[in-house]
């Protein structure tokens, strides 16, 4: 099954439509498959095993073919280990959490400045960022929101949206985030006249 549907994608755009209608906020949303391919991860895991089989052959039987062959067993275990491990189901489990925030969080500053959100009249823009390998979700806002909102005040609506793709309704969570973002900008930020819309109001997917 699509992670999303076409008629998720136009219930998104739908969304962002109708919150811009509220606000002078400009709201972009971005998903990405994963935010790193992390190739050194299986290869260093891989390398690692690969170093210890010497010892771990060592409590084996002494036979010709162990002492003789013992590098062409490193050699093909290093390959095959390192294929094994760069399965997606695999490989993520090798990487530590805070590695894979991390990166995900580097993608989304960099998608923040790349979608130019950092480029509106009121340095009102707000980016919805999510990476599913690494199930991250970031919201990030411009400084001008963030000189009248508090920061944490997005904590609660990417938890909400967390919770709704866990119970597998990943476009409602979008609809949902956004909205909230919608009705928190429309107090500080409401619309008024000559509001032009200033970015892509359609689902980004790199």
């Amino acid at each position: 099954m699509a992670f999303l549907t076409d008629n998720d994608r136009q219930r998104i755009r739908a969304a962002i439509e109708a919150a811009e209608r509220k606000t002078r906020g400009e709201f972009v949303t971005v998903i990405a498959p994963e935010a790193d391919d992390y190739l050194y991860i299986p290869i260093l895991w891989a390398a690692l095993i690969a170093l210890l089989i010497p010892g771990l052959l060592s409590f084996a039987p002494a036979t010709w073919w162990v002492h003789a062959h013992i590098y062409t067993v490193q050699i093909v275990s290093f390959v095959l280990i390192a294929l094994v491990f760069r399965l997606p189901a695999i490989k993520h489990r090798l990487i530590p959490r805070y590695v894979q925030h991390q990166r995900a969080h580097r993608i989304a500053l960099e998608q923040f400045l790349l979608q130019n959100l950092h480029a509106t009249a009121e340095r009102t823009g707000v980016l919805l960022f999510v990476s599913r390998a690494e199930h991250y979700v970031e919201i990030i806002a411009d400084q001008g929101i963030n000189a009248r909102v508090d920061p944490g005040a997005w904590d609660a609506l990417v938890a909400a949206f967390v919770e709704q793709v866990r119970q597998g309704r990943v476009a409602d969570g979008f609809v949902q985030a956004i909205e909230g973002c919608g009705e928190l900008l429309a107090t500080h930020f409401p619309a008024g006249e000559g509001d032009r819309n200033e970015l892509p109001d359609h689902l980004v997917e790199l």
